[in-house]
């Protein structure tokens, strides 16, 4: 917990500064922003290729490639007063090496949608309801152990739906949106995985002889208070960097323990359709244990190492194709 303390404070005081800063401070050259009022939307595909090839070379080494497939919806709303802005995101990555058999490296089908009224048109606040779903796709595995899943697709499932308030002096660059009324499901609905108690919901109860007596839960429920900082803007000529920052403690279960989720993005654009990406995601989740064990006796899970910090980088060359930019070039016939 220490290191997750430190980990906070960091995170609090960046965006913090970022909240309260100018722009000038920022590095950032400040934007005229131009009112849009309407649908906004944009389509976009892509796939990010990483490959390593060695011949004869002395120093080792092995023969390996990767690709992330993405696939990105985005529908933005805005009037005088309000705003609707919603997304699907869906991205699916594998790895293959030399003698080995396909791992995955990437699996998420996310959906967010986020809506804000603003009472007052001097204000920086908004009233603000906000939903979130997220999965898998495929089985997910501890390689090179193949045979047993550690998640699935709905094992987890995490829905998030709360209300609160939102600031954001430009709602599109930057915004802080607190919920002190946010619900959380997790869904397992695997039923091995929902009887060990995999992702926080309660396992199955077992006899002397492994019998099962009461089945575990599927589903987990939680109440408490969430606090997202999402900021977006333009840092260098075609470089532009994203982070979405996503903490959650509950009110019954641990209060005060805080589930963290910061993605941060940095997107290069090299012509239309060529982009590099780097990337970095840190997760920390009191509920998924990191390795239990099951006494053969007893059938009594212990608990070998708890939580810990998560953390994935991405970095990749890739084809990305905007979808709406196709479609309407290929329509006016240029």
């Amino acid at each position: 917990m220490r290191h997750l303390s430190r980990l906070l404070i960091v995170i609090f005081l960046g965006f913090a500064q970022s909240l309260f800063a100018q722009p000038d401070s920022l590095f950032l050259k400040p934007k005229v922003v131009q009112e849009f009022y309407g649908w906004n939307n944009k389509k976009e595909v892509g796939v990010y290729i990483n490959q390593v090839s060695f011949t004869n070379w002395n120093a080792g080494g092995v023969n390996s490639i990767s690709a992330i497939f993405t696939g990105k919806y985005i529908a933005k709303f805005k009037d005088e007063k309000s705003f609707w802005n919603s997304s699907i995101d869906a991205r699916y990555g594998v790895n293959s090496q030399q003698d080995q058999k396909l791992q995955k490296t990437e699996d998420l089908f996310e959906v967010i949608s986020n809506y804000g009224y603003q009472n007052s048109k001097n204000s920086n606040w908004f009233y603000s309801a906000r939903f979130s779903f997220s999965t898998q796709f495929t089985d997910g595995f501890n390689y090179p152990d193949t045979d047993n899943p550690i998640s699935r697709f709905m094992a987890p499932g995490y829905l998030f739906f709360g209300a609160g308030v939102e600031y954001g002096r430009n709602i599109e660059r930057l915004s802080l949106y607190m919920s002190p009324l946010t619900f959380k499901t997790t869904f397992v609905l695997d039923r091995n995985l929902s009887n060990e108690g995999a992702f926080g919901v309660e396992p199955a109860i077992y006899d002397l002889d492994g019998n099962v007596i009461k089945e575990g839960k599927r589903i987990r429920r939680e109440f408490g208070i969430q606090l997202t900082n999402q900021f977006e803007d333009e840092l260098w000529e075609n470089v532009k960097v994203k982070s979405l920052l996503r903490l959650y403690t509950d009110y019954i279960n641990s209060f005060g323990n805080i589930d963290v989720d910061w993605e941060i993005t940095f997107d290069m654009q090299v012509n239309r359709y060529i982009k590099a990406l780097f990337g970095s995601h840190i997760r920390y989740d009191d509920d998924i244990n990191t390795l239990v064990e099951r006494d053969e006796i007893t059938n009594v899970p212990t608990v070998v190492v708890g939580p810990r910090v998560q953390w994935k980088q991405l970095l990749g060359i890739g084809v990305v194709v905007d979808l709406d930019i196709l479609i309407n070039k290929e329509e006016s016939g240029s």
